[in-house]
């Protein structure tokens, strides 16, 4: 198996937006998109053009895409329709993505009783829309829906509708465990029956986790024979999720030796990637995820700790700077240095190892996660961080004093309305000023009296815009006292995006610290020679 290729097809953006809880806005789907894209997946399913507003507005200003290919979902032509008059299938083909992902029915049970289409129509429906939409764009998928269920029942009929798409001229076959009540053994025998109908090469899988075996099904089948995977970042998806392709890529890769569009170097940057997710759906990430987890090489104490310290394979599967990921252990003052060091080289900034300012950069980074920041989605901030340790951040001005007020009162015209009102005094170039400005709550009001004094002094911050805010709660049983992190993104309104943090047990204080960071480190940038801003 070693170095044979897999390709990687993720469905975060339509798959993953199904999960209860999650709704991503347009920018947060390019931001994932263009971080899957430099993470090396093959795949990048951006929803389903003209099923809601969301992914209409993806697809009608889609990132720019260098390594994976973007893919348009969509379903064959509804029954009584040709394909070339089925407006479904039209707008998926309107998108103008290369790559085009068609889901069929494969149970006879669900064409029959779901469709209420003879099972003959069936495969005719899905015969003419791979080849309508084969001849329209450069690659067509067919994702067999309820195939396992289908191949149980009546292997014969799923063979005939994937033979259909097969020959009409799908790339990929994809065999989907739709309701995710497959269980491995079951997986390895189906698809090893299916490659005497479909060469591997044209195989793929996509599984859900209702029973908790997606992985497990996913990598079974890839040694099987199949050569397609398909799955989301850390598992989102509807009901308990799909696939995670955080634990199966560094499995085929590190474990089963093959190949993918993910180098070495891009598979360090996976914990990043994963944890970004996180940070823009506003959510805690799972300490104990395979391979990611903050926990996932941690050791603590007593024989364990002693053990790893004279050589870390005694507990752990992989080095985890493989992955992106840090060997924490409790006790040591070591914790963190490597994965300081592989920030520092990221940014352009090299340290020996043996480099008092390091030990200092770890020392803070670990306070400062010990008092609520997260640093994998603040890349700015952490920049910002070590750069003050090198001494290479000025102080572009300085806030004396701040006061946020907010009023809620009746208008003239009898509505009720909450105004906010921000008063700053800061120190610029000398000169000390004080201003007032209104703004659409608190920390509009507080940027808008900030950049009123600053602007003119620095005219690159007229582009400047906060597009993202997200508060998390980090000590819920402190109720209205709960300590708070708050996480800005911010654009130079040219394409490029920057995020910050800051941590305070005053949600205006943690908004100012996170904002502090936005403009400095939009005013540093533009004073570095030859460094583009972060994304």
């Amino acid at each position: 198996m070693s170095g044979e290729r897999v390709y990687l097809y993720d469905s975060t953006l339509r798959d993953g937006a199904q999960t209860q809880g999650v709704d991503f806005t347009p920018a947060d789907k390019a931001a994932i998109a263009e971080a899957l894209d430099r993470l090396g997946i093959d795949y990048v399913e951006g929803g389903w053009p003209g099923a809601n507003p969301t992914d209409d507005a993806f697809f009608g200003a889609p990132p720019a895409l260098h390594r994976a290919r973007l893919a348009a979902f969509g379903m064959t032509r509804r029954s009584g329709r040709c394909a070339a008059d089925d407006p479904g299938l039209a707008a998926v083909l309107a998108a103008g993505a290369p790559v085009v992902t068609l889901v069929g029915k494969t149970w006879d049970f669900h064409a029959e009783v779901a469709l209420g289409v003879g099972l003959a129509e069936n495969v005719d429906m899905i015969g003419e829309s791979i080849a309508h939409a084969a001849a329209r764009c450069e690659e067509v998928i067919f994702d067999a829906e309820h195939f396992f269920d289908g191949y149980k029942a009546n292997p014969g009929y799923a063979l005939d509708c994937v033979r259909a798409a097969l020959e009409a001229g799908a790339r990929w076959i994809v065999l989907c465990d739709t309701n995710g009540g497959t269980l491995p053994h079951e997986v390895e025998r189906i698809v090893g029956e299916v490659l005497a109908h479909v060469p591997g090469e044209r195989l793929g899988i996509h599984c859900h986790d209702d029973t908790g075996n997606a992985v497990a099904n996913s990598l079974l089948a890839v040694r099987a024979g199949v050569r397609h995977v398909q799955g989301t970042l850390n598992g989102l998806g509807e009901r308990c999720g799909n696939a995670n392709l955080v634990s199966i890529l560094p499995s085929l890769i590190l474990k089963m030796g093959f190949t993918t569009g993910v180098t070495p170097t891009d598979l360090t940057r996976l914990t990043h990637v994963s944890r970004l997710l996180d940070e823009r759906l506003n959510r805690q990430p799972n300490r104990r995820a395979p391979y990611v987890g903050e926990s996932a090489f941690a050791h603590k104490g007593g024989l364990h700790v002693s053990a790893v310290e004279k050589d870390p394979r005694c507990y752990e599967h992989i080095a985890p700077e493989l992955v992106g990921n840090r060997r924490h252990i409790i006790v040591s003052d070591q914790a963190g240095r490597s994965n300081v060091l592989a920030r520092l080289r990221e940014i352009g900034l090299e340290l020996e190892a043996d480099d008092p300012r390091l030990a200092q950069m770890v020392r803070i980074v670990k306070e400062r996660e010990g008092d609520g920041y997260a640093y994998d989605g603040a890349e700015a901030s952490f920049e910002l961080l070590a750069r003050r340790v090198l001494g290479d951040v000025p102080e572009f001005f300085r806030i004396t004093t701040f006061r946020v007020i907010d009023e809620r009162r009746w208008d003239d015209h009898g509505r009720l309305v909450t105004l906010s009102e921000a008063t700053v005094k800061l120190e610029v170039e000398g000169e000390t000023y004080m201003t007032v400005a209104e703004g659409n709550g608190p920390v509009n009001a507080l940027d808008a009296a900030l950049r009123k004094v600053l602007t003119p002094v620095y005219p690159e911050l007229a582009e400047l815009r906060l597009v993202d805010y997200k508060v998390r709660i980090l000590t819920p049983e402190a109720g209205t006292a709960a300590v708070t992190r708050v996480m800005i993104e911010s654009t130079d309104g040219r394409g490029e995006h920057w995020n910050t943090v800051g941590v305070s047990g005053n949600v205006i204080d943690a908004s100012f610290h996170a904002l502090y960071d936005s403009i400095t480190y939009l005013l540093l940038r533009h004073r570095l020679p030859g460094r583009d801003l972060a994304s």
